[in-house]
């Protein structure tokens, strides 16, 4: 099983930035930074490393997955 950590709302805040001023910034709906930021959506490489860049943030800092074996 794999579990998917985001904390990029925590970043985002910290910045000042509102979820619609993120889309902007990386090109993508407010509703798609709302569902990553509740861990409903995990991003592609490209949208993560656009988010690291404009939260000035390394990419291993704002998404964790975990691995566990559970089966």
């Amino acid at each position: 099983m794999v579990k998917f950590t985001c904390n990029v709302k925590q970043y985002r805040v910290a910045k000042k930035l509102t979820q619609a001023e993120l889309s902007d910034f990386t090109g993508v709906r407010r509703e798609t930074i709302g569902r990553l930021e509740n861990a409903q959506y995990v991003p592609s490489l490209e949208l993560g490393f656009k988010i690291a860049w404009v939260l000035n943030t390394p990419i291993t800092d704002l998404f964790k997955f975990n691995f566990s074996d559970d089966s």
